[in-house]
């Protein structure tokens, strides 16, 4: 008997799980759904630790995903793995005239208008239509601002950004200081985000992965202080902020 690809091996797997395990069984579209947002999440705690071997481990588990939904909607005729694979290759071989087609781009910029441009003669009524309402707020700023570029609808330079941030950043401060207004100030303050997401996209930082390499980082340095404190038979409650703050200027040297 000819060996069976890896891939064809996995599709038996799952057709056997989804006849057989009681858990499998009763899983639908709607079940696994937040069960995939957490394999993401752990997929990219993998990759900012840069550890291949969890991060092959990770992609595993999102592909067992995808097969999973395929034999659900396989069951109801909906469509099945090959389906999702076929229209992923015709999606990419259209999105792409100018590796496929006659159409010529030379920049990574004009690969995007030309997306953007596929996609409204596909029937889209607005660039913005493909952003995903239920995002994160701080990635779906990123993709609409992605989107607005992709027909040109931009800033020119980074420092007419970083001007932008700073006006954001002294009209929230006038808001809390000076007129308090709790409303306006969250309005301020979202401003302020926008703007410095923007300003991110300019420099080439992904903001929600440098948020969460800062967070990584924080609980790092909270983790040895709170050790430290430990190892010296102290209590946090009990201390100053003083004394505190000497050891977190520890954990920094330790925790760059």
């Amino acid at each position: 008997m000819k060996k069976k690809s890896s891939f064809d091996k996995l599709l038996s797997i799952m057709d056997r799980l989804r006849a057989e395990c009681p858990w499998d069984q009763k899983q639908t579209m709607e079940s696994l759904s937040h069960l995939t947002i957490e394999e993401t999440y752990e997929l990219i705690d993998a990759i900012l630790n840069k550890d291949m071997k969890e991060i092959k481990g990770e992609l595993g588990d999102l592909l067992l995903h995808i097969v999973f939904y395929s034999k659900i909607a396989s069951e109801t005729n909906d469509f099945n793995i090959n389906d999702v694979i076929n229209s992923i290759c015709e999606k990419l071989i259209e999105r792409h005239p100018h590796v496929y087609g006659e159409d010529t781009a030379k920049t990574e910029e004009e690969v995007k208008k030309n997306w953007e441009k596929i996609k409204l003669e596909n029937g889209r009524k607005s660039v913005l239509e493909g952003v995903p309402k239920s995002l994160p707020a701080m990635v779906k700023a990123t993709r609409i601002q992605d989107k607005a570029r992709g027909v040109g609808f931009d800033w020119e330079n980074m420092n007419q950004v970083f001007e932008k941030v700073k006006e954001e950043f002294a009209e929230l401060h006038d808001e809390v200081i000076i007129k308090n207004n709790k409303t306006k100030v969250e309005k301020e303050f979202g401003d302020v985000l926008f703007s410095l997401i923007n300003y991110a996209r300019f420099i080439g930082v992904d903001p929600e992965l440098a948020l969460e390499r800062t967070n990584k980082k924080f609980i790092s340095r909270f983790s040895f202080l709170e050790k430290e404190v430990d190892r010296k038979g102290l209590n946090l409650d009990n201390m100053s902020l003083e004394e505190m703050d000497n050891l977190w200027k520890e954990s920094k040297k330790k925790y760059s």
